[in-house]
């Protein structure tokens, strides 16, 4: 087996928190109504926003994840029953801010100082990882950071992982794919790459054709699969 030279994490939920906007938010001053339904909203935002990038992907009405992310939100206030376009604009405000989860800079630092490639593979279209990574203040610990716009459809489409090898020159089986998403890592599985499903939540493993080599709770995980 071929020795890891190039890491690549999922952006959202794997290296930033999905939820921390509307956790934010609902801690905020005057926002008690809100901090009733906050998690339902967070879940059913993210849910919407999957769920919608899919049926894109099959049906090829690609549009960028910005606005994917938009009407996910838009769906999940409805379905709240909140009607307000100031709580709207804040959320989405706030997701261009997304906290990084807190041993993120570690497993970049030790992969860095370990001499190993780094980058982000997301549906995130580039301004939003842009904002992303400079709030969390990660620049200087990526290589690269890949976005799906690059190819016009959304994981788990092949074309996606493509992108990793066209800009390191490795090979599949050189990568260590690592994200929060079952489906993704079962997708980039099937693809070739080494796996790390970062299973936050205690999920069972998807039933998909690929299977990720290594379950964990936390990116912490990442250091010893590579023994740095």
């Amino acid at each position: 087996m071929s020795k890891i030279t190039t890491c690549v994490f999922d952006a959202y939920g794997t290296l930033f928190d999905v939820n921390a906007a509307a956790r934010a938010l609902a801690g905020a001053p005057g926002q008690a109504g809100f901090a009733a339904v906050w998690a339902q909203v967070s879940a059913d935002w993210r849910t919407k926003q999957l769920q919608y990038s899919w049926l894109r992907a099959v049906t090829g009405d690609h549009c960028d994840f910005w606005q994917v992310t938009q009407d996910g939100l838009d769906w999940a206030l409805e379905r709240a029953g909140l009607d307000d376009p100031e709580l709207r604009e804040a959320l989405l405000g706030l997701y261009w801010q997304l906290a990084p989860y807190p041993e993120v800079p570690r497993v970049l630092g030790a992969l860095q100082q370990a001499g190993i490639a780094r980058a982000i593979l997301s549906n995130g279209s580039p301004a939003m990882l842009e904002g992303a990574v400079a709030s969390a203040e990660l620049g200087g610990l990526l290589d690269a950071v890949l976005s799906v716009e690059d190819v016009g459809v959304f994981k788990p489409d092949a074309r996606v992982y493509d992108l990793v090898g066209a800009r390191f020159g490795c090979a599949p089986d050189e990568v260590l794919f690592v994200s929060s998403n079952g489906w993704d890592a079962a997708a980039a599985a099937a693809y070739g790459f080494r796996t790390l499903w970062v299973n936050r939540a205690g999920d069972p493993v998807d039933r998909l054709p690929g299977r990720p080599d290594t379950v964990a709770g936390d990116l912490g995980a990442v250091a010893n699969i590579l023994g740095i």
